[in-house]
């Protein structure tokens, strides 16, 4: 694809288009994560798609991928926090599809004002991820590298939306509020009902107020 043909703006003074690009490399034993995917397939405006699914070999369709970033206003990686960082083919997919000339660069202008967070669950609980606890940082200061990748694209980076505590989250009977609270934040982004500026600067999206309800 020519740099020529990737507009700026998908869907301008419209309901806004999201993308969900799911990754969990075992999706069976998955606890949280795969029920937060089949939500984002169940609602309007909302693409989902299963990334290992579709590239089990790693050969990335980056033209495919790239007219469906463009395709879309907020993207989101929705993942398990693998060693503080995202699993591998997602590291892959920013190798091949964030291509200079089309995310960043001379001409890169494609992902340009489109939104951009990371939808995440992590095994230790909330406490653990705190300069004093036991991971030394908070999941935002671990998320800063993807957080320069959305800088850098000219994506406009919110917080994450985390579940911590995610191995007992099903014995808690947390899994039900944390997926209402997704599907209320896809929907809201969508409307564009949403504190923005508040969006980005929250440790973590799932605390966040939307209509009156704390997310």
């Amino acid at each position: 694809m020519k740099n020529d043909s990737y507009p700026t703006s998908a869907l301008a003074n419209s309901t806004k288009r999201i993308l969900v690009l799911f990754a969990h490399p075992v999706p069976q034993q998955s606890e949280v994560n795969i029920f937060l995917f089949e939500d984002a397939q169940q609602l309007a405006n909302v693409t989902a798609g299963d990334v290992y699914a579709e590239y089990p070999d790693f050969n990335i369709n980056v033209i495919k991928e790239q007219e469906r970033l463009v395709n879309h206003d907020v993207i989101i990686f929705q993942y398990p926090l693998y060693w503080y960082s995202t699993p591998s083919i997602l590291k892959e997919y920013q190798d091949l599809v964030l291509e200079y000339g089309f995310a960043y660069g001379k001409g890169g202008t494609a992902l340009k004002d489109k939104f951009f967070f990371c939808a995440i669950s992590a095994g230790g609980k909330e406490e653990a991820y705190q300069t004093d606890g036991f991971n030394h940082f908070t999941i935002r200061q671990l998320l800063q590298p993807l957080e320069q990748m959305a800088s850098i694209t000219n994506m406009e980076y919110l917080a994450p939306f985390a579940l911590f505590g995610s191995r007992s989250a099903s014995r808690e009977d947390r899994i039900s509020t944390h997926r209402e609270k997704w599907k209320t934040l896809l929907n809201a982004l969508a409307t564009e009902n949403i504190d923005l500026d508040r969006a980005k600067h929250i440790e973590n999206l799932a605390d966040l107020t939307i209509n009156g309800t704390s997310e």
